[in-house]
């Protein structure tokens, strides 16, 4: 808070005027105003250092609960995922102040307002067939260990449970498929595979083509759906 000096006798306006002053630069946090303003990478930067040690340049876990509970979406939300996109992370659950600095430049977010402005923005690329895809991809490098060319199957099965969980009407089936089967990890394409027989092939398989190029993975669980439901029904 700045230091006042001390003046006899002000008038009226002043006085008003200096109480709207003191009371700004009390209650200012780069993360909670700044909405109207043009962004600031100084700002942007201060926003940052919110969610980490004043040194440090990397946001890890602790800081990304605190920043979507700011934000007021659920880490799980896939929203995080089109965010964690924007800004071109390399790992899930950590940003680097570059990797903010960067994304958030484009976005001209440099405090909670604008970036909780902007969620309706990334919820449209989600709903964009090509955005979709390209975040889809992404998310296997994002999730995956970076010493391992496969994700895990654990890891696997939560993330699709994000991208896919609502909007394939066999993802449950798929799920289940998952857990009991012999695989305990994921490559890329059969992660990409995924997408396409997510978006092509109807619930009821008819359309599947058992000559097709369907990754084994897929054949597996085609077969094991069909004694799945021949035995229930």
């Amino acid at each position: 808070m700045p230091i006042r000096r001390k003046r006899s006798s002000p008038t009226l306006d002043e006085a008003r005027s200096k109480k709207v002053k003191v009371s700004s630069s009390m209650t200012r946090r780069s993360g909670d105003d700044s909405d109207g303003e043009a962004f600031s990478s100084k700002r942007c930067i201060a926003w940052f250092h919110e969610y980490t040690g004043p040194d440090e340049d990397t946001l890890g876990p602790e800081g990304m609960e605190k920043f979507c509970e700011d934000t007021g979406v659920e880490p799980e939300n896939i929203v995080m995922l089109a965010l964690a996109w924007k800004l071109e992370a390399k790992t899930m659950g950590f940003f680097t102040l570059a990797e903010w600095l960067k994304g958030m430049t484009e976005l001209q977010c440099d405090c909670t307002k604008k970036v909780q402005s902007k969620l309706d923005y990334l919820k449209a690329l989600l709903d964009d067939p090509i955005h979709f895809k390209n975040i889809y991809r992404y998310a296997f490098d994002f999730a995956r260990d970076k010493d391992q060319r496969s994700m895990d199957i654990d890891t696997a099965k939560a993330m699709l449970a994000i991208v896919l969980g609502k909007h394939w009407s066999l993802f449950g089936a798929f799920n289940h498929f998952l857990g009991q089967s012999k695989y305990k990890a994921i490559n890329k394409d059969q992660w990409c595979n995924i997408l396409e027989f997510s978006r092509t092939i109807y619930p009821d398989l008819s359309n599947y083509d058992e000559d097709g190029a369907w990754p084994v993975l897929l054949d597996e669980f085609v077969e094991w759906l069909k004694e799945q439901r021949t035995m229930s029904s």
